[in-house]
């Protein structure tokens, strides 16, 4: 079996110019990730508050 390239970075700057990376370092990666966070601990909050109101 072949290997390639195994250096992936998991953010990569702006200014720099590579392809082996996970997440760019920009204002979309940032909102998107916030609104995710958001998003799982609302969703963390109403699986707690339904498995308190119904015990």
């Amino acid at each position: 079996m072949k290997k390639g390239k195994e250096n992936f970075e998991f953010v990569k700057e702006s200014d720099d110019d590579k392809g082996n990376y996970i997440l760019q370092k920009d204002t979309t990666t940032k909102k998107t990730t916030t609104f995710v966070v958001i998003v799982l601990a609302i969703l963390i909050v109403a699986v707690a508050a339904t498995s308190f109101f119904l015990n």
